[in-house]
């Protein structure tokens, strides 16, 4: 059993939004637990919006469902290369995404290319009682 799922969205707040409501009404139906895709997807699909925008670009949201695997990409149009999770200072309001989903995540990574494209990854390993059927 192999799943795709795909959407592209504005990079906006709203696009980010709906961004976590489609992939989670997909996860659903996969019969996919939602604890840590729905941490990763809301952090990644922020960061596409805040960190991402390039005025007039949209982003995409990638699922790729494998019997063993959950993939999630964020792909947008800006190719900054610091994306490394550093701690914030403790009194600061943001800047823990990247770090939360080293945590949720088995695995992630980034992806430069083609210019200007980068694609933010994270890989969840499913167990048995995450799928139903």
């Amino acid at each position: 059993m192999h799943h795709f799922f795909r959407v592209q969205l504005s990079s906006t707040r709203r696009g980010a939004r709906l961004a976590r409501l489609l992939a989670v009404e997909q996860l659903r139906e996969w019969g996919v637990r939602l604890t840590a895709p729905r941490q990763i997807i809301a952090e990644l699909a922020s960061n596409a919006v805040l960190h991402g925008h390039v005025n007039g670009r949209d982003f995409a949201l990638l699922l790729h469902l494998s019997p063993e695997t959950l993939r999630i990409e964020l792909v947008d149009t800006r190719g900054d290369k610091d994306l490394e999770p550093t701690a914030p200072p403790w009194y600061a309001e943001r800047g823990r995404g990247l770090l939360l989903v080293a945590a949720f995540a088995d695995d992630w990574g980034v992806e430069w290319g083609p210019a200007p494209r980068k694609t933010v990854w994270a890989e969840v390993r499913l167990r048995r009682r995450d799928q139903q059927g």
